[in-house]
């Protein structure tokens, strides 16, 4: 390729909405361009990145047996009604009429058109197991579309769905997508940890995120430096703490703590550790009567350390808490503390409330808490002393740097990363949803068991270059920089000697099969450096007429600090051995 021949648009300056580096260096690179919120065209440079994404995902895919097909990206919404998401699926799902008034959904994930293709094609289980993948354009109505290809609203995903006859069966199907999305992940030539996540209501261990590891990750990845662990922030468990309670030493005592509402200003007032002090949060579950109406609500208090956050994913498994719940309004507080958020704690309350502690709270001694009066707090507080027993006691917080390991293994560090991509076993959600059946060995009909793989094909390009950037611009890895190899002439239309060197070695190159670029455009080498270190090519060659009367050219890797002088005669050579490490 010759860059007369292609299009390269590059900006100085990046556009004043672009937020993160990704999306700045995106589009003064020229790989996207703005149509609308969260909406981009994917212009040459940038669409040879996705491609080559595709292409590596595309192989692996195969490579693990699955079977790719295309599914439409505008579906009807009899589908999404069989599993209920047409309706409980928020402003996201962008529902639309054709002309007849009948309902559409553009879709953001296909698992109903793809079980629908199942219960129609897959009738005994002589067909299992099988996996149906795709490469496919999905749109998501995101509320604030952010941080260019990082949070946009249409976007390109691999979706992939495995159907089983069994639990055995569909968990094998979900170790092998694990594997092959490790294969893929190592190709691409990033840093990236696969992480335990959350299941959700659905239930089960077998749900995995892969995070591209960016100091701008959205993401929490806690993991043990010297284990295998790691697990996303709902997912990281935060043990019990050793050894027994400890016996109480103090009195407790109602405390003067005037204008002083959280547990930071109680602590330094009283000049005490943070980790001595215990937070109150209260919440609500409701009961609903068949009108959806609330007939009667629970209130709950849970108390944390006051140097912990709460966990909402792990309180929502809570007994109890499970069925959904909500933070109470000020009228229940009050109600029940007799009393402003600020000073709340569980001595003495007006009303009953179900108490459930964190795990660390129920083995504290001598700690502080509201006194649920303003300007007042409880110093000296003891389990059993002076209040009962929790009802309950759960891992509720987010787990912090230092704790133990769930492996016992060391100490958890804690990294931020980009998720990427996630496997998921699903079971028979969609199958029992939509009546979706074949024929066990036994003659009967039993509900597929089904998983889902996903990757953002084009978040990843943004994920790589939040991971991969300098102040001069992007740093592509070599699996999907848009070009390999950039080759520079300088003064190519002023010297036949340096023209004939690039053209031959730009003969050379492309025999070899290396993707590579010819810049022909005569621009002077401080421009066309900078073009090509803002797009970040990973290998340069650079030729010069006085370099080629020495015999020379220079070569330079995009993360190199100076160029490396190479004989002509072995310049080939040389780039196949950088290009192959």
């Amino acid at each position: 390729m010759k860059a007369s021949q292609f299009f390269i648009s590059t900006l100085k300056e990046a556009p004043a909405d672009a937020e993160v580096v990704s999306h700045q260096l995106m589009t003064r690179a020229g790989m996207i361009k703005k149509l609308g919120a969260g909406i981009y065209s994917y212009m040459p440079m940038g669409l040879r990145v996705i491609q080559k994404v595709e292409a590596i995902v595309r192989e692996e895919m195969n490579r693990a047996g699955a079977v790719e097909l295309t599914m439409p990206v505008v579906q009807p919404a009899e589908l999404w009604q069989e599993t209920g998401r047409f309706d409980k699926m928020g402003p996201e799902l962008l529902r639309i009429k054709d002309r007849h008034g009948r309902d559409y959904v553009v879709q953001p994930t296909s698992e109903e058109v793809v079980t629908d293709i199942a219960r129609q094609e897959l009738r005994s289980y002589k067909q299992l197991p099988k996996n149906f993948y795709q490469i496919q354009t999905k749109f998501r109505d995101e509320r604030r579309p952010r941080f260019g290809l990082m949070r946009g609203r249409e976007f390109i995903m691999k979706d992939a769905y495995s159907f089983d006859r069994d639990e055995a069966a569909a968990k094998a199907s979900y170790q092998v997508m694990a594997a092959a999305y490790r294969r893929i992940f190592d190709r691409f030539g990033l840093r990236y940890r696969a992480v335990a996540a959350d299941s959700g209501a659905i239930g089960g261990d077998l749900s995995e995120e892969f995070q591209v590891i960016a100091a701008t990750g959205e993401d929490a990845i806690v993991y043990c430096p010297t284990s295998d662990y790691a697990a996303n922030m709902e997912k990281a468990e935060a043990l019990a703490p050793a050894g027994p309670r400890a016996t109480a030493a103090n009195p407790m005592v109602k405390t003067p703590t005037p204008g002083k509402s959280t547990c930071a200003d109680v602590a330094e007032l009283l000049g005490v550790p943070l980790a001595t002090t215990v937070k109150s949060l209260v919440l609500a579950t409701d009961t609903l009567n068949e009108a959806g109406e609330i007939v009667k609500s629970q209130v709950w208090l849970l108390l944390l350390r006051g140097d912990h956050d709460m966990n909402e994913v792990k309180v929502g498994k809570v007994p109890g808490l499970d069925v959904g719940f909500r933070f109470a309004t000020l009228p229940e507080i009050e109600a029940h503390f007799g009393c402003k958020p600020g000073y709340l704690g569980p001595v003495g309350l007006k009303l009953p409330v179900k108490l459930v502690v964190d795990r660390e709270v129920a083995v504290m001694a001598d700690w502080i808490c509201g006194a649920n009066q303003p300007d007042f707090h409880m110093t000296g507080v003891n389990w059993g002393r002076d209040l009962s027993e929790p009802d309950l006691v759960a891992d509720l917080r987010n787990v912090v740097e230092g704790d133990a390991s769930p492996d016992g293994q060391g100490a958890l560090a804690i990294e931020r990363g980009i998720e990427v991509g996630h496997v998921f076993y699903l079971g028979t959600k969609y199958s029992k949803g939509m009546g979706a059946t074949f024929l066990g060995e036994d003659g009967k009909p039993a509900h597929f068991e089904m998983g889902c793989y996903g990757i953002g094909i084009t978040r990843l390009p943004a994920a790589a270059i939040e991971q991969n950037h300098d102040e001069r611009g992007i740093i592509w890895p070599d699996a999907i920089a848009p070009f390999t190899v950039v080759i520079c002439p300088i003064g190519m239309d002023r010297s036949p000697e340096v023209k004939a060197a690039a053209e031959q070695l730009h003969e050379q190159l492309v025999a070899a099969g290396v993707d590579v670029l010819l810049d022909d455009r005569g621009e002077r080498p401080g421009a066309m450096f900078a073009d090509w270190e803002l797009i970040g090519v990973p290998h340069r060659v650079t030729i010069g007429d006085r370099g080629i009367k020495e015999g020379q050219i220079e070569y330079q890797h995009r993360r190199d600090a100076a160029a490396t002088k190479v004989a002509v005669a072995e310049v080939l050579d040389f780039l196949k051995g950088r290009i192959a490490a």
